[in-house]
């Protein structure tokens, strides 16, 4: 049995679009056939009039992957989530940090938290790796008919990103708010949620997310309409 995994990348060209996805694949599958992998160009991009402008290469890279076995579940856990558990040991073993995985299951959601010696290569630059995870987990379990979200957390990054986001929203929303147009650097998706959801809050400032994948930033600014 096996479940499917996808990543969407961009590159100055679909050669580069694909290597860049294939590698993303890898890091979320490790071992992976490389030969089972379909791509899906959705752009080959395009260079402006003169080479002003350009509209980068985007594909996606579509792969099988085996579907881990069920553990056995622990006291007090539940089927669901010991699948959880299994399939976040499966790739953190296998792409070979040491750690232990804990699944809270609570009404509406499960995080599954992995603690270890030394977590930098499961987190990931700007936690890519452990969204990629993340990503594929509720992949599998939406696809087994559960519609309950799932959270992988390592060694409590999620609280300290989210805390160092948010600070960061506010020092760009002050800037906003005195007339500069902030740029933020380049985030996941999940990153620029935590920082839209916290200016929500914030009058007088409004903020769009811009670029392509996995380029794309937030900019914040000021809201004169809602001054």
């Amino acid at each position: 049995m096996s479940d499917s995994a996808s990543v969407e990348a961009t590159g100055e060209t679909v050669g580069e679009a694909k290597w860049k996805a294939l590698r993303d694949l890898e890091r979320i599958a490790p071992g992976l056939d490389k030969a089972s992998v379909r791509f899906q160009v959705v752009s080959e991009g395009e260079r402006g009039l003169l080479g002003v402008g350009f509209t980068p290469a985007r594909v996606v890279a579509t792969a099988d992957v085996a579907a881990p076995a069920v553990s056995e579940p622990r006291a007090n856990e539940s089927e669901l989530a010991a699948r959880v558990r299994g399939i976040v040991e499966r790739v953190v073993g296998a792409i070979g940090v040491v750690a232990e995985v804990e699944v809270d299951e609570r009404e509406d959601e499960l995080i599954a938290t992995c603690t270890g010696a030394d977590l930098g290569l499961l987190i990931g630059r700007h936690g890519q790796t452990i969204d990629a995870l993340q990503h594929v987990t509720n992949a599998i379990v939406w696809r087994s008919g559960v519609d309950k979200p799932v959270t992988v957390d390592a060694a409590g990054y999620r609280e300290r990103r989210r805390a160092a986001l948010e600070e960061l929203a506010l020092d760009a929303a002050n800037r906003a708010g005195a007339g500069e147009r902030v740029s933020l650097e380049p985030m996941t998706p999940v990153e620029r949620k935590i920082v839209h959801e916290r200016l929500k809050e914030v009058a007088g400032v409004r903020t769009s997310s811009f670029g392509t994948e996995p380029n794309r930033f937030v900019v914040v600014e000021r809201d004169d309409a809602d001054a």
